[in-house]
């Protein structure tokens, strides 16, 4: 069984019509065209099928919940404490752990902060535009006359 034939029984079972089904998935919102939808539940072999995917289906059946028992269900659903590690002293405060800070490379560091003298007397020279770099060497550009 895929998800196209749950989302199939979903709909027989619960009686729920495309506009109810476009509703449902509104209130995780998830927009969904009912063009899209109908797609879904065409048969396999029909040339305008689309499989139902998990995000679809996982997104109608967290509306579903909202939709048949309320908001405050599902609030609370997502607001359970985490159990604790099997294994851990129940009295034992739980150890805080940072957040490894992002590296920067040098040239980020270089860019945040304005140059030293040195910095500025090892920095390369830029060339005029009367030259162009080649490969291996640096000649003066002839000028058409």
């Amino acid at each position: 069984m895929n998800n196209n034939d749950v989302m199939k029984k979903l709909r027989v079972a619960l009686q729920l019509r495309d506009d109810d089904i476009v509703h449902i998935l509104g209130l995780v919102d998830f927009r969904i065209t009912k063009t899209e939808l109908s797609g879904i539940f065409r048969a396999e072999d029909h040339e305008n099928f689309k499989p139902c995917g998990d995000q679809i289906l996982r997104n109608f059946l967290n509306g579903l919940i909202i939709y048949k028992r309320g908001e405050q269900a599902a609030a609370d659903k997502t607001a359970k404490a985490p159990r604790p590690r099997s294994g851990t002293d129940e009295n034992e405060a739980p150890k805080i752990v940072k957040a490894p800070r992002p590296r920067t490379t040098t040239d980020e560091n270089k860019a945040r902060r304005p140059r030293t003298e040195a910095e500025e007397n090892k920095a390369p020279k830029v060339l005029s535009q009367n030259y162009e770099k080649r490969s291996t060497f640096i000649k003066p550009i002839k000028k058409k006359k």
